[in-house]
């Protein structure tokens, strides 16, 4: 859709070398992990599940290991029995009976472990699949329902960046790091609780190395959530930048701005790479800090252990049940540090996405809204103002009115309020003062939908869907019939060339109908516009980027599409308008001259010198 102007940029947003995503720190870290984690509650009972056997496996862990301590002292005591008994056969097999045993139950504590875990993970993963789809339907549902002045102020590859990057960091969150994080709590807890009951003077070692611990896990997640908070800002503006100029790659090598192009994409490549190094640095150091401090603790807690065991006579078993926990008890601790990289890229992902689906929503109908039935297409606009921004009036005092059936034409330089008149003619923005009505009935009384049912456009640039030539026309009424399709596209002279593609109506466009002609895709937004028979049509600038030939085609089937419809032409072309019923003359919001072609001609005015080429059109 050409605008003749736009709401600037929302802070953040935009594709430009310096555009930044939201950046920096979460404005509410709390409450954007509480909302998240209500998307989990719609499995509450699944998830219930889960942790137990969260608990379950853990403590079946913490278990098999404390079966070393029997296990070790046992062929101690076997061995000691060995050395001085005089039947060391028997010795020797009553010992690997009752070793056997041990083992086969440290097995099968092991075993609940093992099947406890399968099962946590295998529920968890269509716990978070499920609410990943939850996520991505709220997220969808919101961007359709969102007005056209948000997708005339956003980037198209940030707010992919969001469906895509965003998503997939949370759900990535969801699949390991709640349950990681619950599991590593529960380990940690058990652990410290089955060392103060092995040896209490040794649990005071590893009780003065866990401040250590936390502080430099603490300290390092405090800087990896920064940069994984910029990481994710500079991937969204670096996708932004990347899908614009793809997008428009043609315009970048006629004006020959390769280099400039580049040279931005390398500012915005470097700003990336300068925040994904600082954030992968801190989150990879994290397992080696806290992996170094560990050992340190596990030595420490071996050496006094082995003092212990000389002179106070602790037990041997103990001792290495004891340096296996103080493994165990750090491990956790690293864990969790880990999985703060992702928790910190989940929580700035989820707040990008939680940020568009807290943008306000296009306004609902109000109360007693109606439905239109059987328009006649009589338009009426009555003293309408309107700004983009509430400092700057575009459209000043604007009134006109339309018969049923009449062309309208709207001519002018650019920036003058002719598309603007048409965007709140479909409510796209709601006016600042006076009214329009249709049949006399306010617009802003008329149900959105029942609305925009009524007025079908044209615009200068087409968007063609991925599917067939068919399904493309059909889209402007989805109940028609394979009939009036193909009537349609008579009407737009269309049907000729479409009978010319390899499979007819049934031949498949992608990529916005790149195998076409610009003139053939207007031919077919038209056959579109036709079979919706709205009564009221809005042609936008739908001949100006086609050639005379083409322009010839696209008129006739405009001119068909007209008939007995009120229909509201904005062109740069004013030969294109010669037989409107009443002709437009905008400048600066205002209508300056109106009246028929020839009326306008003998004022001798603006129209006059801009068709006669005294002055040109911006």
């Amino acid at each position: 859709m050409s605008k003749d102007n736009q709401a600037p940029a929302m802070k953040g947003f935009g594709p430009g070398p310096r555009a930044q995503g939201p950046g920096g720190k979460p404005k509410n870290t709390k409450a954007t992990l509480k909302r998240l984690l209500k998307y989990l509650e719609q499995d509450r009972l699944k998830l219930i599940l889960v942790f137990c056997c969260v608990i379950l496996a853990t403590v079946a862990n913490l278990s098999g290991s404390y079966m070393l301590r029997p296990i070790i002292n046992g062929l101690g005591e076997s061995f000691s029995e060995y050395q001085v008994s005089t039947d060391k056969a028997a010795v020797l097999l009553s010992a690997t009976a009752s070793l056997v045993k041990k083992l086969i139950l440290m097995a099968c504590i092991y075993g609940v472990s093992v099947i406890a875990t399968y099962m946590q993970q295998r529920i968890m993963i269509g716990i978070s699949q499920k609410s990943l789809q939850t996520i991505r339907n709220d997220l969808f549902c919101k961007v359709q329902k969102l007005p056209v002045r948000f997708y005339d102020t956003n980037s198209h590859g940030e707010l992919m960046s969001r469906f895509t990057n965003d998503v997939d960091a949370v759900g990535e969150m969801l699949n390991t790091t709640v349950v990681q994080i619950f599991s590593g709590s529960i380990t940690i807890i058990g652990t410290l609780f089955l060392m103060i009951y092995t040896n209490i003077w040794l649990s005071l070692v590893t009780l003065l190395m866990l401040p250590v611990l936390t502080k430099a896990a603490g300290t390092l997640a405090k800087h990896s959530r920064k940069y994984f908070i910029g990481q994710q800002a500079a991937l969204g503006a670096m996708n932004g930048y990347i899908e614009e100029h793809v997008s428009g790659q043609k315009e970048i090598k006629v004006f020959c701005h390769e280099d400039k192009v580049l040279e931005q994409f390398d500012v915005l490549n470097k700003e990336l790479k300068e925040k994904q190094t600082k954030a992968q640095f801190f989150g990879g150091i994290m397992g080696p800090v806290i992996g170094n401090l560990s050992q340190i603790n596990y030595t420490l807690t071996v050496c006094v252990g082995s003092v212990l065991c000389i002179t106070r006579g602790f037990d041997v078993g103990g001792l290495t049940v004891f340096a296996n926990y103080s493994r165990q008890f750090s491990r956790p601790i690293n864990e969790l540090s880990q999985q703060v990289t992702t928790l910190f890229s989940a929580l700035a992902g989820a707040e990008r996405v939680f940020s568009i689906m807290d943008e306000e929503p296009e306004a609902d109908d109000v109360e007693g809204a109606v439905e239109l039935n059987n328009v006649k297409g009589e338009v009426i606009l009555k003293d309408v103002s309107f700004g983009y921004n509430e400092d700057k009036t575009i459209l000043k005092n604007i009134s006109l009115y339309a018969n049923p059936g009449q062309k309208i034409a709207f001519v002018g330089s650019t920036g003058a309020g002719k598309t603007t008149i048409t965007n709140l003619l479909n409510r796209f923005y709601d006016i600042n003062s006076g009214s329009i009505t249709i049949d006399g009935v306010p617009i802003k009384n008329i149900k959105k939908d029942s609305l925009r049912k009524n007025i079908a456009m044209v615009l200068q640039d087409t968007h063609l869907f991925t599917g067939t030539v068919r399904e493309n026309i059909r889209y402007g009424r989805l109940d028609a019939t394979d009939e009036e399709v193909e009537a349609a596209a008579k009407t737009a002279s269309a049907h000729s060339f479409i009978m010319r593609l390899s499979n007819g109506y049934d031949t498949v466009l992608e990529g916005d109908g790149s195998n076409l002609s610009q003139g053939q895709r207007q031919l077919l937004n038209i056959a579109r516009a036709s079979l919706s028979k709205a009564p009221i049509l809005v042609l936008d600038e739908a001949t100006s980027s086609v050639d005379t030939r083409t322009e010839k085609h696209i008129e006739r089937g405009m001119d068909r599409l007209m008939k007995e419809r009120t229909t509201f032409i904005i062109a740069h072309r004013l030969s294109t308008v010669r037989n409107a019923d009443a002709i437009m003359v905008l400048e600066q919001g205002e209508i300056i001259e109106r009246g028929r072609h020839e009326e306008l001609l003998e004022l001798k005015g603006r129209y006059y010198n801009l068709y006669t080429g005294l002055i040109e059109l911006d």
